[in-house]
C-alpha cells in the first residue's frame, strides 16, 4: 500500500495518505461501504449516474456536519441522475442519527468502517488520524473521475462550487 506524505494538515500538522491516488480522468475503482451494519452499497451499484463522493472524518465535526448540510441542500439542484453519496468512518448508527436529526434526505450516508476498502482505494485514509480526508470525487455516467478534490487542510471545507460544476459538465 502506497504512502504519500504531507498532501494534507490537520491543524497545520502534515499528515499521511495511505491507498492508491486516484485521478481525474481514471476508471473510478468500486468499492463496497455501508448504509447499515450489513447493508453494502457499492458505487457500481450507481452504474450510468453521476456520482459525487462527498468524503469527510467525522460527522460530529462542525466543518463535516456542514459538508453534509450543503451537500444535501445543493443536491436538490442537480436532479435524478445524480447521486450524492457522503462516506465517512463512522458508524452507521451515527450517520443514521445525524441524518434524522438534521432532515438529511437528499444524500446518501455511507460508512467505510468494516474495511476502509473507499479510503484505500481512493488514497484518502489518514494513517495517523484513522479517519478518511476530506474530500470530493465526482464520477461520470462513464464511471471515470471527472473530478477530484483533496482539501488540503482538514479544518477547511470543500469547494462546493468547482464539484456542482464538474456535475453539471458530466450531465
Amino acid at each position: 500500500m502506497s504512502e504519500l506524505k504531507g498532501v494534507v494538515t490537520f491543524r497545520g500538522k502534515p499528515l499521511t495518505l495511505v491507498g492508491e491516488q486516484v485521478k481525474e480522468g481514471d476508471s473510478a475503482p468500486d468499492f463496497t461501504v455501508f448504509k447499515g451494519l450489513n447493508d453494502a452499497v457499492r458505487l457500481s451499484d450507481a452504474k450510468g449516474s453521476v456520482v459525487v463522493l462527498s468524503v469527510a472524518p467525522s460527522v460530529d465535526t462542525k466543518v463535516c456536519a456542514i459538508q453534509l448540510r450543503t451537500f444535501n441542500q445543493k443536491a436538490t439542484e442537480l436532479g435524478p441522475d445524480v447521486k450524492v453519496w457522503y462516506v465517512t468512518l463512522d458508524l452507521p448508527f451515527a450517520l443514521g442519527r445525524f441524518s434524522a436529526a438534521e432532515g438529511i434526505n437528499n444524500v446518501t450516508v455511507l460508512s467505510d468502517y468494516k474495511d476502509r476498502e473507499f479510503g484505500q482505494k481512493y488514497g484518502v485514509y489518514m494513517k495517523e488520524l484513522g479517519l478518511l480526508a476530506r474530500s470530493t470525487f465526482v464520477v461520470g455516467r462513464d464511471g471515470k473521475v471527472v473530478y477530484r478534490e483533496i482539501v488540503p487542510e482538514m479544518t477547511h471545507e470543500p469547494d462546493y462550487d468547482a464539484a456542482l460544476s464538474a456535475v453539471k459538465s458530466a450531465l
